[in-house]
């Protein structure tokens, strides 16, 4: 396939090395400030731009009937409008919070606790979430999702950073030099705690993620997510 990097900060660099080692080549790539750009000849173009570009970026493959993979987070207050720019013009989109295959299966690891934890009110929940000190949104988009999972499948009403308050689930956001993404959960009592974690050893991971959810979805024609390409859920 031909692909497209829109943004080339160390996760575009990352997922180059992974999509050329799979045989594709990367025709394009779009730095942070740069707006104007053409998609000829492009099969699949992958999005780890900034915030602030992301929602443009999506709306420039739509216009140019690109499909589009994107895991930029901290933008999703336009996510619905994404979606519907999408079906008028029935173009391709797979967001994803987090492309590893292993927090994937780790998200459906957290929907089941959640729902087994649903009649055990003497636990509480709590997320701890630590990342490299240059991700720019806290908490991560991986720690929303499993915090809006874990809200879906129980009685808790919505999530913070600040100190929890009955039905809040509360999340601490840690930034520390060269930590690739850690997430836990961890549900405590007076008498025990149970928990679950998974930790990153590398970007490697989020790249291979990402390559193999463009070769799925480039011939495609809608709206997905990462459970579609591993057939989960």
């Amino acid at each position: 396939m031909n692909i497209a990097l829109l943004g080339y900060g160390k996760m575009g660099k990352a997922i180059e090395t992974i999509a050329i080692k799979r045989g594709h080549e990367i025709v394009l790539k779009v730095s942070r400030d740069q707006k104007d750009y053409s998609l000829k000849n492009v099969d699949v173009a992958i999005d780890f731009s900034l915030p602030s570009s992301a929602f443009e970026n999506i709306s420039n493959c739509f216009q140019q009937h690109t499909p589009i993979i994107s895991g930029t987070t901290g933008w999703l207050e336009k996510y619905d409008d994404a979606v519907a720019l999408c079906n008028q013009n029935k173009g391709t989109f797979l967001y994803a919070s987090n492309f590893s295959l292993g927090v994937n299966i780790f998200f459906e690891v957290n929907n089941t606790l959640a729902k087994l934890m649903k009649s055990l009110p003497q636990y509480e929940v709590g997320i701890e979430e630590i990342h490299h000190i240059q991700k720019l949104d806290s908490p991560s988009g991986t720690a929303i999702t499993l915090a809006e999972e874990i809200i879906k499948q129980s009685d808790y009403k919505n999530w913070t950073l600040e100190t929890a308050k009955p039905k809040e689930i509360g999340i601490l956001a840690k930034r520390i030099e060269n930590v690739p993404g850690t997430h836990e959960i961890k549900y405590e009592s007076e008498v025990d705690s149970i928990s679950i974690k998974h930790t990153a050893h590398s970007r490697e991971g989020f790249a291979l993620g990402a390559v193999i959810a463009a070769e799925w979805i480039h011939d495609k024609t809608g709206v997905y997510t990462m459970k579609d390409v591993l057939n989960i859920g």
